[in-house]
């Protein structure tokens, strides 16, 4: 009995812990079915599309371009210090150039897009949810997945890609001045070594991943936003809620999606 009654506690946040995981799993998957819905039977706000692509594209540029830049140093010249070692100078390139273009870049701009793009999404959307905007919204028949939730979604869908693209670029460039002006490796074994090792398929992985991280940032930020209660506190809650999620998500569904595109390409 005592045994029972002391294990309790520790069962009781793992148990509440998996159903709050299936309810947003849920929830996140009815509204991508009205996404989906409303795509097939309305036509998007290019105003509100134009809006968020600005927002979401245009002013998230100096957040990915520092940290593309600040990536492909630090790793060309963590990269270079143990090749240094072993006499691969020349290597450095091709490493800095294929983690970029396949794992780091997308990755990368994708959690800074989270923490800018994704909060700001829930944080908006939980402040009309409390305010009672939305219900408004509904009863001017306004349906806010509509309104709200697929400009937002078609916004990162264009958007991501083209960030990360100029995030791979931006740490390419970056880690050759390192290498080349900094630590004086020499500049055309450097582009030779890089441009043989790193082939299309990796910029084409990057860039499909950034795509499914998009969608993983939109869903899971409006969703929290949407379903937002409590007030001023509930706002912040789920602002974190979908920062926490959202970067969770992205860590986890990388692994996979590193499995099942390179299982696709050698198939």
């Amino acid at each position: 009995m005592c045994r029972g009654y002391l294990l309790r506690p520790v069962f009781i946040p793992i148990y509440q812990r998996i159903t709050s995981f299936l309810r947003d799993l849920g929830e996140v998957s009815l509204l991508g079915a009205e996404v989906v819905r409303s795509f097939r039977l309305n036509r998007p706000s290019w105003k509100d599309f134009v809006y968020q692509l600005h927002f979401i594209g245009v002013k998230s540029q100096s957040v990915v371009i520092t940290t593309g830049a600040a990536t492909g140093m630090v790793l060309c010249a963590q990269t270079y210090f143990q090749f240094h070692k072993v006499k691969m100078d020349t290597a450095t390139g091709a490493v800095v150039s294929v983690g970029m273009s396949s794992e780091l870049g997308p990755v990368l701009a994708a959690l800074m897009l989270t923490g800018r793009v994704g909060a700001a999404m829930a944080a908006e959307l939980g402040t009309m949810k409390v305010t009672e905007q939305i219900d408004a919204l509904r009863t001017l028949a306004a349906h806010p997945v509509d309104t709200l939730v697929v400009p937002r979604l078609l916004a990162l869908l264009v958007s991501a890609p083209l960030l990360t693209a100029e995030a791979i670029l931006v740490g390419i460039t970056a880690s050759w001045l390192i290498g080349v002006k900094l630590l004086g490796i020499d500049s055309a074994y450097y582009l030779v070594n890089m441009n043989r090792y790193t082939i299309p398929e990796d910029v084409f992985n990057g860039l499909v991943k950034s795509v499914v991280f998009g969608v993983i940032i939109a869903m899971v930020s409006c969703n929290k936003g949407l379903t937002c209660r409590g007030g001023a506190e509930g706002v912040g809650r789920a602002t974190t809620e979908a920062v926490v999620i959202a970067s969770i998500s992205i860590l986890v569904t990388n692994f996979f999606l590193t499995l099942f595109l390179a299982r696709l390409i050698k198939g």
